[in-house]
Parts: C-alpha cells; sequence; structure tokens
C-alpha cells in the first residue's frame, strides 16, 4: 500500500509527439496521468480492469489499455492519444471513415476503436473482416453491434491505400 509521504517518481512521457515531464506516484495509471494531469479527455475511463478498451492508446505503436499501465513504466515510450491522430486540424482518415459510416453513437467506445483500427492497419492495411473483427475484439461498444464500425475500418482501409 502506498502511504501518504509516498515519493513522487519524474518521468518524461511523450505524449501526441511531446514530451512532458511529469510529477507521479508509483500506483498512478497512465490513465490517471493522461487525463488528469494533461487534460487528455479522449482517453475515457470504462472498467479500470482492462476489459473494454475505452482507455486504449497506443504505446510505442501498439494498443494498451492505459488503466493497467503505470505512468512510471511509461516513462520514455512514445504515446498516441485520440488527440493526436489529426494532422493539423484534418481527421485521420479512420476518423472520416467513423463518421461517414455512422459508427458512432454515444462516442465513448469511439477512441480506443480508432486507436486500435490505426495499430492494425499500419501493420496489415489490407484486413479482412476476421481480421478487423479479431482487432477490436478488446474494445467493446454497448451501442452498435459493430457492423458499422467493422465497415468503418475496412473503408479507412481503402482511404488510406488511395
Amino acid at each position: 500500500m502506498v502511504g501518504k509521504g509516498q515519493k513522487m517518481i519524474r518521468v518524461t512521457l511523450n505524449v501526441n509527439g511531446r514530451d512532458y515531464v511529469v510529477e507521479v506516484k508509483p500506483h498512478w495509471t497512465l490513465l490517471h496521468v493522461l487525463r488528469d494531469q494533461l487534460g487528455l479527455t479522449g482517453v475515457k475511463y470504462g472498467c479500470g480492469t482492462g476489459e473494454c478498451g475505452a482507455c486504449t492508446v497506443l504505446i510505442d505503436g501498439k494498443p494498451m489499455t492505459s488503466c493497467l499501465v503505470l505512468a512510471a513504466s511509461a516513462d520514455g515510450r512514445k504515446i498516441v492519444t485520440i488527440e493526436g491522430i489529426a494532422d493539423k486540424g484534418k481527421l485521420h482518415p479512420i476518423q472520416e471513415a467513423f463518421i461517414e459510416a455512422g459508427a458512432i453513437q454515444c462516442g465513448y467506445c469511439t477512441p480506443g476503436m480508432i486507436l486500435t483500427a490505426k495499430a492494425l492497419l499500419e501493420k496489415n492495411p489490407n484486413p479482412t473482416e476476421e481480421e478487423v473483427r479479431r482487432a477490436i475484439d478488446g474494445n467493446l461498444c454497448r451501442c452498435t453491434g459493430y457492423v458499422k464500425i467493422v465497415k468503418a475500418i475496412l473503408e479507412a482501409a481503402k482511404k488510406m491505400k488511395a
């Protein structure tokens, strides 16, 4: 258990291409630091147990649930949140595809879905429907049946190739 007098740890987080030096307690999660210290509220708190994917960020290009990553362990790593994928105000093709396909309902799962899709499409620019479904398996959506989400990801893959 961390006591009241627990020392802070200084870490450097590269978030969306910018370095932040932050003081964290050893038990603080990356989710807590991103939302509460850096104000990046696109990272959502869902379950707190890594099951829902709402807090998904990319760490060194891999989708990870930030509620399970200690902030101190992210020292020096490259972190991308949903706020970091647009380019000079222009939405990323995956974001555009989600809008065009109507894949956004309440929007709570959307940042995690988009970042997971981004990692997939960077690794596999031409996925099958099954590969898309497998990739987003750890991202829960309570509003849709995933049909429009899968369609959006497949359409984004086409856009990104063009």
